[in-house]
């Protein structure tokens, strides 16, 4: 299966005609939606911090602590994170759980267990699988940077709860689906799920009418096709 990336207006474009031959159901949903926009964020260490500093907070929490992280250590590296105090850390107003995740994928990166630069080219369940075993990042967090971060088509975050209230509204289902059940339904929507999941947050947007921001599950979802890892941050402890 080929790797498509949303790096520009245009590759959007180009996969939003492929979801909607793959799943005609999705012309509804546009119609509704209007076009979603293409958001990006930077990549690399930094854009996976920023990640689990947005776990469970909202926009303006999330944003007010990382600007003060940002604005503490400036360039935002690896290796003075792995040495700051984790006093200092949790003044800037970070979790307890979340220093441990930094802190331990910081020493990652050190030690060469992570390229940053190898995601970029991977499939996406590869790609998944490659940060899932990093020590506390869990399968919200590692989708979310697949597809904000580098734009990859086929991240599919099963357990965003914005996500899943916007599958039911939009397929009319009975409840609200499950991140097991999210993974079958994103079945055939391969190799577009990440664009699905654009439309859906912008439908989930048009319908509540606010702001369909990525919501981490309080429990991280277990997938039944990808190997089991150890444990993630993706709201569970913080």
């Amino acid at each position: 299966m080929s790797t498509h990336f949303l790096h520009t207006e245009a590759d959007l474009d180009k996969a939003l005609a492929q979801l909607l031959i793959a799943d005609p159901r999705f012309q509804a949903v546009l119609e509704k939606s209007g076009r979603p926009s293409l958001r990006r964020r930077p990549a690399g260490f930094a854009g996976l911090c920023a990640i689990v500093v947005s776990q469970q907070l909202s926009t303006a929490s999330a944003g007010a602590i990382w600007g003060r992280l940002a604005a503490a250590f400036d360039p935002f590296h690896h290796e003075p994170i792995r040495k700051a105090r984790s006093d200092k850390l949790a003044r800037i107003g970070l979790s307890r759980p979340k220093i441990k995740t930094m802190k331990t994928l910081s020493a990652s990166v050190a030690k060469g267990d992570i390229d940053f630069a190898a995601l970029g080219s991977m499939e996406a369940d590869d790609a998944h699988n490659a940060l899932t075993a990093l020590h506390g990042i869990g399968p919200w967090t590692a989708d979310i940077y697949l597809l904000f971060c580098l734009g990859h088509a086929d991240a599919w975050p099963a357990g965003d709860l914005a996500l899943q209230e916007a599958a039911r509204m939009a397929f009319a289902l009975r409840k609200r689906p499950t991140a097991k059940q999210m993974i079958a339904l994103g079945e055939r929507w391969r190799p577009w799920r990440g664009v699905a999941a654009h439309l859906l947050w912008a439908y989930y947007r048009a319908i509540k009418k606010r702001d369909a921001v990525p919501v981490a599950p309080t429990t991280p979802p277990k997938s039944p096709t990808r190997k089991k890892r150890n444990g993630g941050a993706d709201g569970r402890r913080a």
